[in-house]
């Protein structure tokens, strides 16, 4: 029995798992997210209308991508997308964070912030689901919940300037690695390909952008979305992280590290204040000030944002001493250390998958 994939190719997040599922060489079918596949599968099985979701054959269904990766690792632990050893273990976790909750900035500015980009992802909602009428409703949400995640006049040079540094640097490590922790294809890589495959380069501005700016990324992102399970290949040895990669995760440190915090921070203070029963926090919680680049803006703040911070500091907070050392002395300077030294005083959990409370962070 194969397991069922419910996604789509301009899908964010199907995007991040259907390269592990390739690499993995798991038997799957994928399907479309049609109307009938959400009233009889996505829906009831989740009570969320969000893809993608994994039926397994055992009839087990996998919601969140995160969660859904941490599965597949479980159940075919060959080829790992998840490095054994400390640094490059944490890296991978840093980038997913970011991939996952920084680059919709980019990913969402320019699908829906360029008339040519919003004409062809209505066009391709209506394609992947066969319902024109909905796709139309879906698509009009989607654009006007850009000014919620921060995507505004006032940041759109901003985000675009950072993704113009991001390009040049993974084009300078992908001209020397064929993956961002090596040779092989990780949780990093799954992680960037959700906003880079489904976003910026199925749509039609950034589609461009990058075919011209960045040709390797193109090709990286060919290579993972396409990946031969058989093909051979590792994570660089001896736990290094190439000397390309420093400048990437500088660029983390010094533009996603501190809107993450202010998202974390301002999550905090809410879940300080309250009412002891309640026990799942909303999807948001408000808007809280943040930025990066000079640029100043609001955008809401997301309970999710804490729940994959966790990851990161779980597997930091593992290691034991000599090894969250060689983290340290690895991300020393890039900015990333703060994301590191952050404690949480209050913890999120899954029940039903939905985040819930689980007490204390520290």
């Amino acid at each position: 029995m194969p397991y069922r994939f419910y996604a789509a190719e301009i899908s964010y997040f199907s995007g991040k798992v259907r390269p592990a599922l390739r690499r993995k060489g798991i038997f799957f079918v994928e399907h479309l997210p049609t109307p009938a596949a959400y009233r009889d599968v996505i829906l009831p099985r989740t009570g969320l209308g969000f893809i993608p979701i994994v039926v397994t054959p055992e009839d087990e269904t996998w919601q969140d991508t995160s969660e859904i990766l941490d599965a597949l690792e479980r159940r075919h632990p060959e080829p790992a997308l998840v490095p054994a050893t400390p640094v490059q273990r944490v890296v991978a976790y840093l980038l997913e964070l970011y991939a996952d909750e920084f680059l919709l900035l980019p990913a969402m500015h320019y699908r829906w912030s360029f008339p040519e980009s919003e004409r062809k992802a209505r066009a391709d909602f209506a394609a992947a689901t066969g319902d024109p009428a909905g796709a139309i409703k879906f698509a009009d949400r989607m654009s006007g919940s850009i000014a919620m995640l921060g995507v505004r006049p006032e940041s759109h040079a901003a985000i675009e300037m950072h993704l113009a540094d991001l390009l040049d640097a993974l084009s300078a490590h992908f001209a020397e690695h064929a993956a961002l922790l090596g040779a092989r294809m990780s949780l990093a890589d799954c992680a960037l390909l959700g906003p880079f495959y489904a976003h910026l380069y199925l749509d039609a501005v950034p589609g461009r952008l990058l075919r011209e700016r960045a040709p390797r990324v193109c090709h990286w992102i060919e290579r993972m979305n396409h990946p031969d399970p058989t093909a051979s290949g590792d994570f660089l040895p001896d736990d290094a992280l190439a000397d390309t990669l420093r400048p990437i995760l500088e660029l983390i440190g010094r533009d996603a590290v501190p809107l993450l915090l202010d998202t974390v921070r301002d999550f905090e203070r809410w879940a300080d204040a309250r009412p002891p029963e309640l026990e799942e926090p909303p999807r948001a919680v408000g808007f809280h000030d943040t930025g990066f680049r000079g640029a100043r803006f609001q955008r809401y703040t997301s309970p999710y944002t804490l729940w994959m911070l966790q990851r990161t500091l779980d597997a930091y907070r593992a290691l034991p001493d000599a090894e969250r050392a060689r983290v340290d002395a690895s991300l020393a300077r890039t900015g990333c250390e703060a994301l590191l030294a952050y404690r949480p005083r209050h913890r999120l959990g899954k029940r039903r998958f939905k985040l819930c409370f689980e007490g204390s962070g520290a």
